[in-house]
């Protein structure tokens, strides 16, 4: 049996609806073996941070590197960094060519702050330029690229923008817009590509993670990026559908497979 290896450097959310858990979830459902490096402690639930704690920059870098000496990682993803150390360690530690999906994770849904404002600069110098995709929301898509991010135009021109910085392509999510559809925009070499769902009444904690953990599952197992990107939508629509409501009422991502989970979840193709 051939195994495809993905590793997800991020924060552990103990309720298990976001960071490392959910990614780790989202590999097995896509029949990816998950690898981890934890980048931080988090004592939250799906309704609120209560505490944070970096976890030592050397430490993360460890995990990593001996992921790297004991596994053919076929692609990695990036989440809650916290510091600019961190950042760097993280870019230091992962190899150059290694497919990498960054997601600039800089809030909980909750509201909590996940991202130290100087680690933004650090994010944008070391990690952009390695990435093959960068997986913003809007707002994360405005605080990166210094523009304001509302409308498809500007989706767009962010999008430009964190390309200009050196990432290969740019999703700007649209999970946090308005209207009936959900209307995420791949930007690479090739032009734009909107990727459009239902938008749920709702918000999921952890479907970003989910999202951003999907499309680096399919890449690992050596899909091209536009396929991984569709497929990774198709992923996180299913999960939010099929969303677990927490004791607290908030709603948490429930990674399945969209084409083999009973639960009769089938998203239609996401097709420009």
């Amino acid at each position: 049996m051939t195994v495809a290896y993905a590793l997800t450097c991020a924060g552990s959310d103990p309720s298990g609806g976001a960071g490392i858990q959910v990614d780790l979830r989202t590999f097995a459902a896509l029949d990816v073996w998950g690898l981890s490096a934890i980048t931080a402690l988090t004592a939250q639930t799906p309704a609120a941070v209560r505490a944070a704690a970096p976890v030592d920059p050397a430490m993360v870098a460890a995990q990593i590197e001996a992921l790297l000496d004991a596994f053919p990682v076929g692609a990695a993803k990036t989440g809650m960094l916290a510091t600019a150390a961190i950042c760097t360690a993280v870019a230091d530690a992962l190899p150059d060519g290694l497919p990498l999906v960054v997601d600039p994770v800089m809030a909980a849904t909750s509201g909590g702050r996940l991202l130290d404002a100087d680690a933004i600069a650090v994010l944008v110098e070391r990690l952009l330029p390695r990435a093959a995709l960068v997986t913003p929301n809007l707002g994360e898509a405005a605080a990166l690229a210094g523009i304001p991010v509302r409308t498809f135009d500007e989706m767009r021109d962010a999008a430009e923008r964190l390309r200009d910085f050196g990432a290969r392509a740019v999703l700007v999510k649209g999970g946090h817009g308005t209207g009936p559809e959900a209307v995420d925009l791949l930007v690479d070499a090739d032009g734009a590509i909107p990727f459009v769902s239902p938008r749920y009444p709702y918000d999921v904690h952890g479907s970003g993670c989910c999202l951003s953990a999907a499309i680096a599952a399919r890449l690992a197992q050596g899909a091209d990026l536009r396929t991984a990107v569709g497929d990774g939508k198709a992923v996180v629509t299913a999960a939010i559908a099929g969303a677990v409501t927490a004791p607290d009422g908030r709603r948490m991502a429930n990674p399945r497979s969209p084409w083999s989970a009973p639960c009769g979840i089938f998203p239609p193709p996401f097709a420009p």
